[in-house]
């Protein structure tokens, strides 16, 4: 279990991020025409999932836009969004903000915040995911990951994008 906070009042996670070197678990996120994505679709490519509660918020749509604008640049990399949002509020978000270098998952008939240990376990947000950033090669080895500590928060970009940097 992490403990991260929601303007300063703490909260826990159902577990933990998976381990750096450990294989990324496997998960479903339905997409925006409500396909299915699997880790094993990214496989041969490098992989950032940005994952956050709701993209209706400030925080968490800053984070997709910033993630947009980096991706743009990546080679060979993939950024997904992922939320419990259902597919239609990332597509409506997408849509309107021109958003066009990242793809977007949903978990809401998943078990990814679960697999992942990110689903939030008590509190106003329960049932939903935290914010963490988690970076995976293209074997399925977890590079690099965050729980962002105060959810509030916008996750470390330059940290996640400087793993990348280093296999480039």
């Amino acid at each position: 279990m992490a403990t991260v906070t929601l303007k300063g009042t703490p909260f826990e996670t159902v577990g933990s991020l998976p381990a750096v070197g450990s294989s990324a678990p496997d998960f479903e996120l339905v997409k925006t025409d409500l396909s299915v994505a699997t880790l094993a679709d990214f496989a041969g490519k490098k992989l950032v999932l940005n994952i956050f509660p709701s993209i209706d918020t400030p925080t968490c749509a800053t984070s997709v836009r910033k993630f947009n604008e980096s991706a743009a640049a990546l080679k060979d990399v993939n950024v997904v969004c992922v939320s419990a949002d259902l597919p239609f509020a990332a597509a409506r978000f997408c849509g309107a903000e021109g958003i066009d270098h990242v793809d977007t998952g949903s978990s809401f008939r998943s078990s990814f915040g679960a697999d992942y240990g990110l689903t939030f376990a008590n509190g106003p947000l329960q049932g939903i995911l935290s914010r963490a950033i988690v970076v995976v090669d293209e074997n399925g080895q977890v590079l690099h990951t965050e729980q962002v500590a105060e959810t509030a928060d916008e996750p470390n970009y330059d940290a996640a994008l400087a793993v990348l940097a280093v296999l480039a």
